[in-house]
């Protein structure tokens, strides 16, 4: 996880003690140990950091495309707003073409010389009154339906902006997330550079393989929605931590809870920061199974509640979704669903 103090020691800072201190044992058993030999405390340091970093990029990732397809849907909307208007001028300037071809067949008289040779006089007065007011309408909704084109012309050309500006907000997020990726791939190799053994008791006290868990007890989710979406949450247990990811096979997050509540009929928000909004917040004190824990002051990272102080969640690249304490990292907010 990120570089934070916990309220209580999680998985991860488990797994790094039990590493220490087997490789403290063994100091004292062999003797000194060069110090760049196992750097393991920076090494720890250098993973929750990377492991913030990426967290951060993939939030911001997801909130990019998120942008980027609501932006996609309101241009489609506009084009499609446009080209009704066009089939509605093209309709108009049939109408008024037909109007003027009349007026030239019947040899455009002048109209007191048309009401003299009229046979009903009173007809053609009506006749013309109408035509008046026809036309007079017509060319009024198509000086209209011209003002409105331009507009929407104006409309789509901004909103394609704003989505080229989002695609290149997108790819420069996929820049970071690359850096981000190297970095940890580097804090990997560190880690693997542990004897088989010691980096063997880190992995299992990381509680990196660990897909069971005490049962709620007496926690009752509050609605039939949360209970689904903790089955949800439940049955994606041990798939793996994907970049930008909202299932059904990998995950980052935010998408493990768009995915656990979606299968309960409810559609969440696609970012950490949107899905703490998306209900009631509630204490901590009184969390039950189905709510949205967020975790540091940005949200940058979601988890759900799921009873007896534990959550289930996507924790970071290179892990499953698993559980975890609710105080693996300091709490940002509790939302009821």
């Amino acid at each position: 996880m990120g570089s934070h103090r916990r309220h209580a020691p999680s998985g991860f800072d488990r797994g790094a003690c039990a590493a220490l201190g087997v490789l403290s044992a063994a100091a004292a058993a062999l003797g000194p140990v060069p110090a760049s030999a196992a750097p393991h405390d920076d090494v720890r340091a250098e993973v929750d950091r990377l492991y913030e970093q990426a967290e951060k990029a993939t939030e911001a990732y997801d909130k990019a495309g998120e942008r980027a397809d609501a932006l996609r849907e309101q241009v489609s909307t506009a084009r499609d707003r446009v080209a009704r208007g066009q089939e509605r001028i093209n309709r108009m300037r049939e109408a008024l073409g037909a109007l003027a071809g009349a007026q030239y067949r019947s040899g455009g008289l002048d109209p007191s010389l048309a009401l003299l040779f009229s046979d009903d006089p009173e007809d053609y007065l009506d006749k013309a009154s109408v035509l008046d007011r026809i036309g007079a309408r017509e060319a009024g909704e198509l000086r209209r339906l011209r003002s409105a084109m331009r507009e929407l012309a104006q409309e789509r050309a901004e909103v394609s902006g704003k989505l080229a500006e989002l695609d290149k907000s997108r790819k420069a997020v996929v820049g970071h997330k690359r850096t981000v990726e190297r970095k940890l791939a580097r804090a990997r190799r560190l880690l693997d550079s542990l004897p088989y053994a010691e980096r063997l008791a880190y992995q299992r006290a990381s509680r990196g393989g660990r897909t069971d868990v005490l049962g709620p007890g007496g926690a009752v989710p509050s609605s039939a929605r949360a209970a689904a979406a903790v089955a949800a949450a439940r049955s994606a247990l041990g798939r793996p931590y994907v970049w930008g990811a909202n299932g059904p096979t990998g995950f980052d997050c935010s998408g493990l809870m768009q995915w656990s509540y979606a299968q309960a009929g409810v559609a969440l928000p696609r970012t950490s920061q949107a899905q703490r909004h998306a209900g009631r917040l509630i204490p901590l004190s009184q969390a039950r199974p189905g709510d949205l824990v967020t975790y540091r002051s940005d949200a940058s990272h979601v988890a759900m509640y799921v009873g007896n102080g534990q959550v289930i969640h996507a924790p970071h690249p290179g892990a499953a979704v698993r559980y975890d304490p609710v105080d693996m990292m300091p709490v940002s907010s509790v939302t009821r669903v």
